[in-house]
């Protein structure tokens, strides 16, 4: 009996490297010391980087992971064995590319049970996420991403406007993106080379705001020691963006309407004019057409710049883009910081689903980053949300359309699964436990869209 299996144990290690050698995954295992020990053929290909080159190597040296610089998942499961399943990150091969990773891990141990190193599995997302920014390129117009139909209209029709030297007027509820929107049209425009000035109209007293637009001269009032350029000087063959219009004065409203009608402006205390190449973008929150019937508001200077008008629908009324707004919030902290947080958990989402956002993005944003201060996880949990909103939330439970929010949770699942299967239908109804003419019904229900070829259609030989 000690005899055969003498003879079975040389067959079975034989067996499981060829096993490693017939995967698609990356394999590769470590010592304590973090050495390589072994590296199959797919993380040879994956790499760029040879297995004689390999073995014997740091891993960092190999891989140099985003997750090298942050929390390495072979280390933690070394520390604590505990295996980790489907980690996102990149690498950067041996050519310098970054290669987007999924990285599965778990402990190797010895006959006694003692940990003696660490083996990790890691996919090329590369065709995947190059599908994922095929399909989210629809969602998406420079930093501006939505799901929503009211923010497709906008997408759609945004380059065109853009194109055009008219002024806009920008409406909406504070916090829904109204100088985003502003920055947006400016760089699809021709003027993108040029300065992109914004100046809160409703943050300044009257005398201040005169002289931030138009500038001074030297003497023009006790103080002005030295001239001064202002806003539409500096704008000079770029864009200018007056937020909260609705707040500026009737007398400083006239000097802004001879500024569009003759494309001029004086500076305070000159005797000549100067010449305005200006495009001017407008926004407010408030209802300019009743401040004209009040007579707070100019009417030919409201014509003037309402010649096209966009209106942001609150994010109440597209709570479908909260997903992806978390996403990108997200990935931008992870940016700045250098972090690696992987979203928030189901029950964070939900709540967040739920909640009316009386602030809207502005109001989401300050919760994320609060959120992404306070975790130290690898994804944002309730207890690094503010109290008072879970407070809110439960006091209007009752209340909370939860069809919204479910329909707009189930969509960001079917999503992430579709993205999961390379858009394979198939595959993702599998993965989601329903059948597939189930989720062929919910796609369309729920207005998904998906990328022109899925993880089954092949390219033909040309």
């Amino acid at each position: 009996m000690g005899k055969d299996k003498k003879k079975v144990a040389p067959l079975i290690h034989t067996s499981t490297e060829a096993i490693l050698e017939s995967i698609s995954d990356g394999v590769f295992t470590v010592d304590l010391q973090w050495r390589i020990t072994s590296f199959n053929r797919a993380a040879e290909k994956i790499t760029g980087t040879r297995r004689q080159e390999a073995i014997g190597r740091l891993c960092s040296e190999v891989f140099r992971c985003s997750m090298c610089e942050m929390e390495c998942a072979l280390r933690k499961t070394i520390r604590n064995g505990k295996a980790i399943i489907g980690r996102s990150g990149y690498i950067i091969n041996a050519e310098g590319m970054r290669i987007p990773i999924s990285v599965s891990t778990a402990a190797l141990r010895d006959d006694s049970g003692n940990i003696i190193g660490g083996a990790e599995t890691f996919r090329d997302l590369s065709e995947i996420e190059a599908l994922r920014r095929e399909l989210e390129g629809s969602f998406q117009l420079g930093e501006l991403v939505s799901h929503s139909p009211l923010m497709q209209h906008i997408f759609e029709i945004l380059p065109a406007i853009a194109a055009s030297p008219s002024t806009v007027l920008i409406t909406g509820d504070t916090g829904t993106g109204k100088e985003l929107i502003a920055r947006t049209l400016h760089e699809l425009s021709s003027r993108r080379k040029k300065p992109f000035i914004a100046v809160n109209c409703g943050a300044l007293p009257d005398t201040l705001l005169e002289s931030e637009l138009f500038g001074y001269e030297k003497g023009a009032f006790t103080g002005a020691v030295r001239d001064k350029a202002g806003r539409f000087a500096l704008a000079d063959g770029g864009t200018l963006f007056l937020d909260e219009i609705g707040e500026v004065s009737p007398a400083l409203q006239v000097r802004l309407l001879r500024v569009l009608q003759e494309k001029s402006y004086e500076p305070l205390g000159a005797t000549r004019s100067e010449s305005a190449d200006v495009r001017i973008l407008a926004a407010t929150n408030r209802d300019l057409t009743e401040l004209v019937k009040q007579e707070r508001f100019r009417e030919d200077l409201f014509y003037r710049i309402n010649v096209i008008r966009l209106e942001l629908p609150p994010l109440r009324k597209r709570k479908e883009d909260i997903p992806l707004l978390i996403d990108q919030l997200i990935e931008r902290f992870n940016r700045i910081q250098n972090r690696s947080i992987h979203g928030v958990s189901g029950e964070v989402l939900s709540l967040l689903m739920a909640h009316d956002w009386p602030g809207n993005i502005r109001e989401l944003e300050n919760i994320i980053e609060r959120a992404y201060i306070l975790c130290r996880e690898e994804t944002i949990q309730m207890t690094h949300l503010p109290q008072e909103l879970i407070r809110h939330s439960n006091a209007n439970a009752a209340t909370v359309d939860m069809r919204t929010a479910r329909g707009a949770l189930e969509a960001e699942t079917i999503r992430q699964a579709l993205q999961e299967c390379a858009f394979n239908r198939l595959a993702a109804a599998r993965k989601l436990g329903i059948h597939k003419s189930t989720l062929f019904r919910k796609i369309a229900q729920l207005g998904i869209s998906l990328p022109s070829r899925n993880g089954r259609t092949r390219k033909k030989d040309k």
